[in-house]
């Protein structure tokens, strides 16, 4: 078993202790960091009274973001197969020309 990584990551005022592989804390500092960001512009931008509704939005917005790069994705994917379809029919028709 790989050596876990003991860590320790400060969201909205709290500080939550982890035990992570070690190829996994770069990501979750930025992360961290990003979550912190969007704590701070969630704040400045609207009268909010408690940290539940920042993190609820904040919670949000990642959601829906990866939501999105799988609809962009899945929109790419089948305009590319669209595309090797046809290219793939002209082959053909120049094959059995």
């Amino acid at each position: 078993m790989a050596e876990q990584l003991k860590i320790k990551l400060s969201i909205a005022n709290r500080v939550y202790p982890l035990t992570i592989a070690p190829s996994q804390e770069e990501g979750l500092r930025k992360a961290a960091k990003k979550i912190e960001a969007m704590i701070s512009q969630f704040e400045q931008n609207y009268s909010v009274r408690d940290k539940q509704d920042v993190l609820a939005m904040c919670a949000l917005q990642f959601a829906s973001q990866v939501e999105q790069k799988t609809i962009d994705k899945a929109s790419v994917s089948k305009e590319v197969e669209e595309k090797l379809n046809a290219l793939d029919q002209l082959l053909q028709e120049h094959i059995s020309a």
